[in-house]
């Protein structure tokens, strides 16, 4: 989508030459310089009772007298908040995009002091609007014609709103890729596919990626790795992707994604209701793919490292079996008491590879328990810190991206569930705390960084009639890694 910044007057919105002018308004009054031909059709609607000024409610009309744009919709957002604000827009550009129509003006009335962080929500926010997966889908309806956005605002807030904009389409790009990775289905986005989709920013934005294969991972010793992997006929891949927009005595940032392109449980087989949307387990690598092509269109000072180790986890004659042990990159031991808690098996050994990088910090991203979605459901990520400075950043990342996360406790007392007779550790503790005692094993293998942790199993996706992948936590990622710009 073509998004543009225009400078406009108040009370001369009656001008603007679009398919749709869309007025987002905060408070329970008009503003008094509003342009009158824009406030007539408001009042006019008040009056009728077609239109209210309270968060939620929307009107559009039609060749509203006076007014240039052939579609004016009026969009009231209560208070004026952030998250008030994209909602609001959402639900006026879902009436816009319905109607053919291509270009649509945006302005905000009554939201002060929020013009980037406003800009960047609405490109978001329209991108949202026209995506329609159709990869496997040829009866997907047609591509919304809406292709172009201009948002209007005065001259003084030029450079914050073109500033807020550009991080909103890259993050709006990144989002899009965690999307169509996330939906393709476990026999199209595979270990390979994925490894293919790194491939591709290397060469559209200048990216390195090196994808090792099982012979590599073997060389390397991540036995708890492979030890996933093994009930699959599908080639694992561990994908390394660089960002260099620093001198590389500059530490990087490691993100570290789980890709597990289909997730049955292995031998400890999941229950077969819902099976299918374990094609979104690989939620982890989606996300910091996404983010990946966003910090590198935005391109940063910063060095940013990207690790995704990817398999199947299937259940064969070949397939890792309760009570087995298995050997950590790192030398720990681990007992295997349940096969479907094999993120964390995945995750450990990248985790020990990125010791190699001297990162400034590391963050894993997993759709790693269903404990976690018990939690906190669909609205926050869970979050987990090995100090109080990272946990702050990582929730004020979340905060300004409208992407949020809840931190979580990793008191020592939790570990207990995680003793074995038989290894250093076992992979999985009882129920209660499932997603605490998930997260403390994964601590066991980052000693030597500072390390930060989302459970992206509540957000990473959606279920029933609007089903599919939500892009999450890619905003969030995206401006906690360039919170870390020189």
């Amino acid at each position: 989508m073509d998004f543009r910044t225009q400078s406009a007057s108040l009370d001369a919105l009656a001008g603007i030459n679009a398919d749709a002018l869309i007025v987002v308004i905060a408070g329970e009054a008009l503003p008094a310089k509003l342009d009158k031909a824009v406030a007539d059709a408001a009042k006019d609607a008040i009056k009728l009772g077609d239109f209210e000024l309270k968060a939620g409610k929307t009107l559009l009309v039609q060749r509203a007298a006076g007014v240039k744009s052939a579609r004016l919709v009026l969009a009231a957002a209560g208070k004026a908040s952030l998250k008030s604000a994209k909602a609001a827009v959402a639900a006026a550009l879902g009436l816009v995009k319905a109607r053919n129509a291509a270009h649509a003006a945006v302005i905000y009335l009554g939201f002060e002091g929020m013009d980037e962080a406003l800009a960047e929500q609405t490109a978001l926010a329209a991108a949202d609007a026209v995506y329609t997966y159709r990869h496997t889908k040829p009866s997907a309806p047609a591509a919304s014609a809406l292709s172009k956005l201009t948002l209007l605002a005065d001259k003084a807030a030029a450079k914050a709103v073109k500033l807020g904009l550009d991080r909103g389409q890259a993050i709006a790009a990144g989002v899009e890729l965690a999307k169509e990775c996330g939906n393709r289905p476990g026999n199209y986005a595979t270990p390979t596919f994925l490894a293919e989709q790194a491939k591709a920013l290397a060469k559209s934005h200048g990216i390195k990626v090196e994808v090792l294969d099982r012979k590599a991972v073997e060389k390397l010793g991540m036995g708890s790795f492979l030890s996933v992997a093994q009930g699959s006929d599908e080639p694992l891949k561990f994908i390394v992707a660089k960002y260099e927009g620093a001198p590389k005595t500059q530490a990087p940032v490691v993100l570290v994604g789980k890709g597990l392109t289909f997730d049955s449980g292995g031998i400890s087989l999941k229950p077969g209701a819902e099976m299918d949307e374990m094609k979104f387990d690989m939620g982890g690598a989606a996300g910091v793919l996404g983010t990946l092509r966003a910090v590198a269109e935005l391109k940063p000072k910063l060095n940013l490292v990207v690790l995704i180790p990817s398999c199947e986890n299937m259940p064969s004659g070949k397939a890792l079996k309760p009570g087995d042990v298995v050997t950590s990159m790192a030398g720990q031991t681990i007992e295997v008491l349940n096969t479907d808690a094999e993120g964390r098996l995945i995750l450990c050994d990248a985790l020990t590879y990125a010791e190699r990088f001297k990162p400034a910090v590391v963050v894993d991203v997993a759709t790693l328990t269903g404990a976690c979605v018990i939690a906190l459901g669909a609205v926050r990520s869970g979050m987990y810190a090995s100090d109080d400075e990272l946990a702050a950043q990582l929730m004020a990342a979340g905060e300004q991206a409208l992407d949020p996360c809840w931190r979580m406790p990793l008191d020592e007392e939790y570990e207990e569930g995680l003793k074995s007779n038989f290894a250093d550790v076992a992979n999985v503790g009882s129920r209660a705390g499932g997603s605490i005692t998930a997260a403390l094993f994964l601590k066991r293998f980052t000693s030597k960084y500072r390390w930060g942790h989302l459970d992206i199993a509540g957000t990473a996706w959606k279920s029933g009639g609007a089903k599919g992948g939500t892009g999450r936590p890619v905003g969030l990622l995206t401006h906690f890694v360039l919170s870390h710009a020189k």
